[in-house]
């Protein structure tokens, strides 16, 4: 009956926004936001709303989800991000071994080669392969939330697996530490902005003296790192 009185603007806001946070369908969010703004939930009604709203409703039943995917849903429901993407560009080909120590990035996007998403939102995973002479994107992954089963945070890291880096605008802690397990480093910037620009920089990195957390993740040996030190402190 609820759903009746919605309009298709705020129900495919809502039903988007469902999918960001654990354990949620569209008729529990309903629930909460029914003590947070009322019924039906409308466009003002929802731009209102706060973080805190959505912790302290329904007695407290969102209040124990992250801090980033309750920002992230709630984006959605004041209609943030909804606009028709921009497609990625295509991808450049490549092949094992085309790019010698290089490594393989993730940036988490909605928006064509923007570093914008969510990692529990994200419309796609752009795929770069970097080297410190060269960064190629060499694949975009769409997401598809219908084959993420019951815990669709696993289903988004699985999907970037085989990627040593995560850039990501935002990420909550559980959906962290699924990401680390796969031995890939995730990395927040939320300024966000273009995604290119950032493999730019990682190259300039790449280039000169990587931090040890770049070093391991390259697959330098601990002794290597350890000289790579003991040198720079004696420079």
């Amino acid at each position: 009956m609820v759903a009746g009185t919605l309009s298709e603007d705020i129900a495919l806001r809502i039903g988007l926004a469902a999918r960001t946070l654990p354990d949620t369908d569209p008729a529990r969010l309903i629930r909460v936001l029914a003590d947070a703004v009322g019924l039906p939930p409308t466009a003002d009604s929802l731009a209102s709303l706060k973080v805190k709203d959505l912790k302290q409703a329904a007695d407290g039943e969102f209040a124990h989800l992250d801090q980033a995917e309750l920002k992230a849903a709630l984006a959605i429901l004041k209609g943030e991000g909804l606009e028709e993407a921009d497609p990625p560009p295509p991808v450049q080909p490549y092949a094992d071994g085309d790019m010698p120590d290089s490594i393989r990035v993730a940036c988490a996007s909605d928006h064509g080669e923007e570093l914008d998403g969510h990692f529990g939102a994200a419309h796609c995973f752009l795929i770069y392969q970097v080297s410190a002479k060269e960064n190629r994107l060499i694949d975009v992954r769409v997401v598809d939330d219908s084959k993420a089963g019951d815990d669709k945070n696993a289903y988004r890291a699985e999907l970037i697996s085989d990627c040593q880096v995560l850039y990501v605008a935002s990420i909550g802690g559980p959906a962290a530490a699924k990401v680390v397990k796969r031995d890939i480093h995730p990395i927040k910037d939320a300024d966000g902005g273009s995604a290119r620009d950032r493999m730019v920089a990682l190259q300039g990195i790449l280039a000169g003296k990587a931090p040890p957390w770049l070093a391991k993740v390259m697959g330098q040996a601990p002794e290597d790192r350890i000289r790579f030190e003991r040198d720079e402190a004696e420079a």
